[in-house]
């Protein structure tokens, strides 16, 4: 299984509106990747801890059942997908692909 986690790091001054992403973004992204192979998708959102701030606001997690399946929903649904960034956070994200072991 492949998988790519999107983090979205917490800079002091930036913002990310979770229902945002999870009611809407994430919403359009299964129902734009499913067809391609995504099984799921999974996100955490990052919580202070002995009075530090989270080092992410959210790290969303995309699963396909391959590779193969991830480069066509993102050759064909990338553009609009990044184009709905805007309405959720000002954060430029890091992206960590993988393939999941256990």
């Amino acid at each position: 299984m492949f998988k790519v986690s999107v983090m979205y790091p917490n800079q002091p001054g930036t913002r990310f509106d979770m229902d945002y992403y999870v009611e809407h973004h994430l919403k359009m992204a299964r129902e734009l990747m499913g067809p391609e192979g995504l099984v799921k998708i999974a996100v955490d959102k990052g919580i202070s801890h002995n009075g530090q701030p989270a080092p992410y606001h959210c790290i969303g997690q995309l699963y396909f059942e391959n590779l193969a399946g991830y480069e066509r929903a993102i050759e064909k649904h990338g553009v609009r997908l990044r184009n709905d960034f805007p309405n959720y956070t000002d954060v430029t994200p890091l992206r960590l692909f993988s393939e999941v072991v256990l």
